[in-house]
């Protein structure tokens, strides 16, 4: 720095803008501006927010000197769809950039998309494209024409190399003047983000008195710990509401499995700022079905949409149901995530005890002439979140299998409790007897949870006389009924997690 040299504290870390002071190339900053240069060639820069994806691009252009003749238009703003979409239409457009291209319909994707070749193969000097958007979004853009992927530059930008984030810590150290104490710690908790690292350099400063170019060294006092501390009460001010929110899904359901929850919860867990549900459904087995439940049934897309909710969960969370991709858009969420309390965060979203000792929270024993019966539960209780066998809604699982060994291990133990359908027919049908044979046992344990039909002749089950079950009059009415044993099925959910069964 220059001798004489000045600046604000709100200049050198900035919290939010484009950096000028603490700015540094990030990785394949020559690639993006020779790009950016070249005639025709459309771009996609991908990564979430706040890792430098606008600051690349404003700072390449500044290089360019064409800064001042580029046309900004964003998909999150309304005004500004109407043009995204006549863009192929129009006519030597210059260069335009839209952000959060991912948010745009499949239409206007697709238009987008071969407008982009159309200007590949012309070399049109006067139309350039930049496309920016959150991860894996260049991905979308070339399903829509096979042979586009190799007619643009695609840069996803991720988590920054720790040595890039110590640069900019030191050029803000040299700017003011300051000494800041265990850098590797603050560089390692920031986890890839020019943000955060801004935003608590910011802070222990401030914390530390500091607000400008200091007149000689000064070591920063203030900890690491102190600092982060600050930035949680802050982040809470900001994300609390958006978090839980999130976590309740569409209603908070007490009985069940808390799908919502355990999606922010590996979010935390996650080194990225996206999370593959398919992936996480394969490494999480005992969440597969509740969790499947609300990709297939479109519940997670029908949360982010609730007119009562879209203003506090759109800012933030953004899911692509063609790939099955939850991600965040706001890599600050992300780090709140990874630092709250999480036995606090869970009781004050509203669950308490334990959700991850089975597979199944029910599994469903019965004759097929009771299927129908046996779907109207199944169907009752996995709208309210609860895990359940039942064995048509996994067909897809259990084809090409051999059945005994798939079915085996979810009566025995994979399942809670095991729900017996109690009709005349169950003690004549074969696959019957085979489930009864693998809970069995699991009456000594109460475990089983028989439906009794007022029609059934006792002894099929000799244990079955010792232990409470459900009535159930098939001559009445079912639905109500099968209302009032569901309730009674997840009241016992309830309870079990209340006390940390």
């Amino acid at each position: 720095m220059k001798v004489g040299f000045m600046a604000y504290l709100e200049e050198v870390f900035r919290l939010s803008g484009v950096p000028t002071i603490t700015f540094v190339e990030p990785e394949r900053y020559a690639e993006i501006k020779v790009s950016m240069r070249t005639a025709g060639r459309c771009m996609v820069l991908e990564g979430p927010s706040g890792i430098g994806k606008t600051t690349t691009v404003t700072r390449v252009l500044a290089e360019l000197k064409i800064v001042d003749s580029v046309t900004s238009l964003s998909a999150r703003r309304a005004a500004d769809i109407e043009v995204i979409d006549a863009l192929p239409e129009m006519h030597d457009i210059g260069t335009v950039i839209v952000d959060d291209f991912h948010r745009l319909g499949d239409a206007t994707k697709q238009k987008l998309s071969d407008f982009m070749k159309v200007l590949a193969e012309t070399e049109n000097t006067q139309s350039k494209l930049i496309l920016i958007g959150i991860n894996k979004a260049g991905q979308q853009l070339v399903k829509f024409a096979h042979d586009l992927g190799l007619r643009i530059d695609i840069f996803r930008l991720e988590t920054t190399p720790n040595d890039i984030l110590k640069k900019v810590i030191e050029k803000g150290e040299a700017a003011l003047k300051v000494k800041i104490p265990t850098l590797d710690d603050l560089v390692r908790i920031s986890q890839g983000s020019f943000q955060i690292v801004q935003l608590l350099c910011y802070k222990m400063c401030i914390l530390n008195g500091i607000t400008e170019t200091q007149g000689g060294l000064t070591e920063i006092k203030t900890s690491l710990n102190a600092a982060l501390e600050d930035v949680m009460i802050d982040l809470s001010r900001q994300f609390k509401d958006a978090a839980i929110t999130f976590a309740r899904g569409s209603r908070l359901r007490k009985e069940g499995r808390a799908p919502y929850l355990h999606i922010l919860r590996w979010l935390s867990e996650s080194n990225e700022w996206s999370l593959d549900l398919q992936e996480m459904m394969t490494k999480h087995p005992e969440m597969k079905s509740s969790i499947s439940q609300v990709i297939e049934k479109g519940w997670l897309q029908a949360l982010l949409n609730d007119p009562e909710k879209i203003d506090i969960l759109s800012p933030y969370f953004y899911f692509e149901p063609s790939t099955g991709i939850l991600s965040v858009e706001d890599p600050k969420l992300i780090f709140y995530l990874k630092n709250v309390i999480w036995r606090v965060f869970t009781e004050q979203v509203g669950y308490k005890g334990n959700y991850f000792y089975n597979k199944y929270d029910f599994a469903f024993s019965f004759a097929g002439a009771d299927r129908d019966l046996a779907e109207k539960l199944y169907e009752s209780l996995t709208a309210r979140e609860v895990s359940v066998f039942y064995d048509e809604s996994e067909q897809h699982r259990i084809i090409a299998q051999n059945v005994e060994d798939y079915l085996a291990p979810i009566y025995r133990s994979e399942a809670k409790y095991v729900v017996v359908i109690q009709s005349p027919d169950y003690p004549t049908r074969i696959w019957t007897k085979f489930e009864s044979d693998q809970f069995r046992e699991r009456f000594g344990r109460n475990e089983v949870i028989p439906i009794r039909f007022k029609t059934i002749k006792p002894g099929f089950f000799t244990e079955d006389a010792n232990y409470g079950g459900v009535l159930f009059d098939p001559s009445g009415n079912v639905d109500s009924q099968l209302v009032y044993i569901s309730d009674v099925l997840c009241k016992r959910l309830i309870e079990d997690r209340q006390v940390g069964a």
